[in-house]
């Protein structure tokens, strides 16, 4: 729920709102959706301006409150690391309402809606509640608990204002070369659908914010792992593993699909109109509005800048809403032009319309277009780090144990070493405060060395370096946390080596050298390259990505929470299998699936 609008905006909505009495008491004798009546009503009293508007999505940073009101925008969006000054929960709420003022001063009087990529939780936010990310998630099996974080990262989202995530993510990771490969919940459609639970989290309930299935279709199944490269494949294997996972999000009610980058056989899909208009559209029955990515549809013919024919061939191909960050008037211009010219329909123009008016009256804008500030509390509560926690420790995966694990509570001398041991950022990954992450104190959160500090026993020592030195063999233990620094898509892709870097295997190679046991445990986004290494190691903990509740990771470690996670990818044996996948005949260093525990 939003709290009422002042008596001076409530009054600026009176007007629309008689529209849509009206086509309210023709629904009771009629027997119409009372929310499409309303809809067609409006749009019958819509300009060919006001209804551009309404398609075209910028970046905050890129327009005034007066651009708003003055070109009718439908939407903005907070891109990776866009951010009010202060970055807080109340900066936003309060950025949000200002830009929301702007756009009821409109003629029509309709409300923007605002997006951003929550994809762990509202994770631009200082401040804000970060979860694991979708592969650590993929790795619990637990789509009611997945369920949940999209119910408690509503919750932090509407706190802010904000009512539009763009997510989840639902491709089907297959080549962990890939760079977005950690927000995959897994190499098999079955696990991204079943996780789609996390759609009913973010839009089920109060408060209800609008969730985005995403990037459609194929994006983790590009040659080579390549990000916004090419999916090569039959269109039977193209809806068997890769098109499922939205055929499920739609049937969840999902509000929104954004397109991919990325090409299926050389098409970009930005401008595929068989799968956006005749697959999703029709076939699987979407009803909800489909939006491009970050000027996506730049793409199309492979060239920098849009073009009118870009422009044309996205929105005849179904595309609905646009995110033109910046160059937002060009395409207001060109879109306008070719309308006029004849060469995109108003049947189009329509058909986008009502799908983004549609979700903006289910959502409630009309009527509460303010932030609710009951919810800005729960950004970052005490209520929301205990569910992370719990994620956390679900998502571990305990790939090897010589019975160095569980480390003792009673007593003793454990050793802590590695880069990720002591780094919110690190252990966050990207799209974590900004777009590529970044390591550092970045936000508030619990360390994994701060976890183990808190999790060991009054009679136990934690002695913690760095770089490994000083460990001798009066240690019972040594913890080694290691693996991936912060990275997003484009720039994580691994094309080359997969190992781990030369800072990591210094740090191990001390460790060894003292005779102690010695327990990894892997911070990074995709299975990495250890086989060499996994000898030496007496204990192996894979914990992914899993966010600022690093006391999760330390549950496992000691025994407070069993290990039960399971790998939701394939672990490669060397970096020259990549693409490996269940079924596929190639023999694995650990299978999908595996997972140990301990012994009650």
């Amino acid at each position: 729920m939003r709290p009422r609008p002042s008596r001076s905006l409530a009054a600026a909505a009176a007007s629309l709102l008689l529209v849509s009495g009206a086509a309210v008491r023709a629904d009771a004798s009629g027997g119409r959706d009372p929310a499409a009546a309303r809809v067609e009503a409006l749009l019958k009293r819509m300009t060919l301006d006001e209804k551009i508007g309404q398609m075209t999505q910028a970046e905050r940073q890129n327009v005034t409150a007066d651009d708003i009101t003055r070109y009718r925008l439908g939407s903005l969006l907070s891109g990776g690391g866009s951010v009010p000054t202060p970055n807080t929960a109340a900066s936003w709420a309060d950025m949000y309402d200002g830009y929301q003022r702007a756009a009821l001063a409109t003629p029509r009087r309709i409300p923007l809606i605002y997006g951003v990529d929550a994809v762990h939780g509202h994770n631009n936010v200082y401040g804000a509640t970060i979860f694991p990310h979708n592969i650590g998630l993929g790795a619990t099996r637990d789509p009611r608990l997945v369920r949940d974080i999209g119910r408690a990262t509503a919750e932090e989202v509407a706190g802010t204002g904000v009512d539009w995530n763009f997510a989840p993510c639902l491709c089907v990771a297959r080549n962990d070369r890939w760079g977005r490969t950690y927000e995959s919940f897994g190499e098999v459609p079955e696990l991204p659908a079943q996780m789609s639970t996390v759609i009913d989290g973010l839009q089920d309930g109060r408060p209800s914010i609008l969730a985005t299935a995403k990037h459609y279709v194929g994006d983790g199944g590009t040659t080579g792992g390549k990000d916004q490269g090419d999916t090569q494949l039959s269109e039977a294997e193209l809806r068997r593993i890769h098109l499922a996972p939205f055929r499920a999000a739609v049937r969840r009610g999902v509000g929104s699909v954004m397109v991919s980058y990325s090409s299926w056989n050389g098409v970009k899909l930005h401008g595929h109109k068989y799968l956006i208009t005749d697959v999703l559209k029709k076939e699987l029955r979407f009803s909800g509005l489909v939006v491009s990515d970050y000027n996506g549809i730049d793409q199309i013919d492979g060239q920098p800048g849009f073009t009118p024919a870009e422009v044309r061939t996205a929105v005849n191909a179904g595309i609905d809403m646009f995110m033109v960050p910046a160059e937002w008037k060009r395409f207001i211009e060109t879109l306008r032009a070719e309308v006029q010219a004849g060469r995109v329909p108003m049947a189009r123009i329509d058909d986008a319309n009502r799908r983004i008016l549609t979700q903006k009256v289910r959502l409630g804008l009309f009527e509460r277009p303010f932030t609710d500030r009951r919810y800005t509390p729960t950004v970052g509560s005490a209520e929301h780090r205990a569910l992370a926690r719990q994620a956390v420790a679900k998502s571990q995966v305990l790939l090897k144990n010589d019975g160095a694990l569980p480390l003792d509570r009673r007593g003793g001398k454990i050793f802590v070493a590695g880069k990720s041991a002591d780094d919110i950022g690190v252990q966050s990954g990207g799209w974590t405060i900004t777009w590529q992450g970044s390591p550092g104190n970045i936000t508030p959160g619990t360390t994994i060395l701060q976890g183990i500090r808190q999790t060991a026993g009054k009679g136990s020592t934690v002695t913690y370096d760095k770089e490994g030195d000083g460990i001798d063999r009066s240690y019972k233990a040594a913890v080694a946390v290691v693996g991936e620094l912060p990275y997003a898509e484009f720039l994580g892709d691994r094309p080359a080596g997969m190992g781990l870097d030369a800072e990591d295997l210094a740090t191990l190679a001390k460790l060894r050298a003292s005779g102690v046991p010695v327990v990894v445990v892997l911070v990074s986004g995709r299975p990495l390259d250890i086989a060499p290494q996994l000898p030496g190691w007496n204990a192996l903990l894979a914990s992914w990505l899993p966010g600022t509740e690093g006391r999760g990771v330390a549950d496992v470690l000691f025994g407070v929470t069993r290990p039960t996670g399971k790998l939701p990818v394939t672990w490669m044996r060397s970096a020259d299998q990549q693409p490996i996948n269940v079924g596929d005949g190639k023999r694995p260093l650990f299978p999908f699936g595996y997972g140990l525990s301990y012994r009650r």
